[in-house]
């Protein structure tokens, strides 16, 4: 096997220039660089990947901090899952490993202290909320030029970058498809207001039922938790307004089936009593019964874009710098919203 040395001398520059050209470290003149290059690989001289990540002061790890919620199994709900496989698989393209932490929600995070210590070398946070300090731990991580991105979370600080996806138009879809199936006293079950996609959610609903000229009835207005459970418990109120309803959205696939199994154990017919859209096109709405009219949403290619994005940023000579990218959703009818 090559050496470093047998390198520095048939490309006529010093072991150290070597090292700094195979490292990425410091200001290389471009035409320096390509002779070291095409030294080593005449030669057939491999770097020692973690050798290199020390010398880059790197621990090749991308970071991904989840919040950790007590008898909630996250890999196992759709969201979560699909968004860690994008985010996997874009890190294994990379040759870079993959380091999962936790933090307890609505608690201040060190994420700076993750970088100082080389645990990671960018970061990305998933299940980010309206919390002051969350979000403070977030702006923090702005304001010190840290690389790092926040999946499915929007905040209105430029310096924040951010991959969501469209949940205005999803959820103005959802709404305009019972309008123009001819419902208007249409209700809406939403997650919680501590996260961007619910705001959003809830704006797409108001613009479609004000377009229509149907305002929102904010009686007709629920909120869960989006988790299954909170769906069904929702079914109560939702069966006490039901003469008052003509059909309801709900802000995840899993409140809806939470709900329809609700209505369903309070002796209502489903969907006949009540048209019922979801959103997510978890892999439970096509297989439920009614299947579920819901909105797709790129789960994985949000988690595998932001990913890129990072790993872009951290190849660039310029660094990471601020982005926003918002990625499209549609509509998939079945039969959940169909009488």
């Amino acid at each position: 096997m090559a050496t470093r040395k047998e390198v520095a001398e048939l490309a006529g520059v010093s072991e150290a220039t070597v090292s700094r050209v195979l490292n990425g470290v410091g200001p290389i003149k471009e035409s320096t660089r390509a002779r070291v290059r095409e030294a080593a690989e005449k030669l057939g001289y491999q770097l020692n990947a973690v050798a290199a990540s020390f010398a880059r002061g790197k621990s090749g790890n991308i970071g991904v901090v989840l919040p950790h919620v007590p008898k909630v199994h996250l890999f196992s709900t759709f969201y979560f899952s699909e968004i860690l496989s994008g985010i996997g698989e874009a890190v294994r393209e990379s040759g870079q490993g993959l380091l999962l932490l936790y933090r307890d929600p609505g608690e201040a995070y060190d994420y700076a202290s993750l970088f100082a210590t080389q645990r990671v070398d960018a970061c990305l946070v998933l299940g980010a909320s309206y919390q002051p300090r969350e979000m403070e731990s977030i702006v923090r991580m702005a304001e010190l030029g840290l690389p790092f991105c926040v999946v499915d979370q929007r905040y209105d600080d430029p310096r924040i970058p951010s991959v969501c996806a469209d949940h205005v138009t999803g959820s103005y879809l959802a709404t305009k498809h019972l309008l123009d199936a001819g419902r208007r006293r249409i209700g809406f079950l939403n997650g919680s207001a501590r996260y961007s996609n619910s705001a959003d959610r809830a704006q797409g609903y108001r613009k479609a039922m004000e377009e229509a000229g149907a305002p929102a009835d904010p009686d007709l207005i629920y909120e869960g938790n989006y988790s299954r459970t909170s769906g069904f418990e929702a079914a109560s109120a939702v069966r006490r307004d039901l003469e008052r309803l003509d059909a309801l959205v709900c802000a995840n696939d899993r409140m809806a089936i939470g709900l329809i199994q609700g209505l369903r154990e309070q002796g209502c017919r489903m969907p006949e009593a009540l048209p019922v859209v979801g959103y997510d096109d978890s892999d439970a709405a096509s297989l439920f019964d009614p299947p579920l009219t819901t909105v797709e949403v790129p789960f994985y290619e949000m988690g595998k874009l932001a990913a890129e994005r990072l790993l872009e940023g951290r190849k660039s000579e310029e660094g990471l710098r601020p982005f926003r990218e918002t990625l499209s959703t549609r509509l998939i009818v079945r039969k959940s919203s169909l009488i």
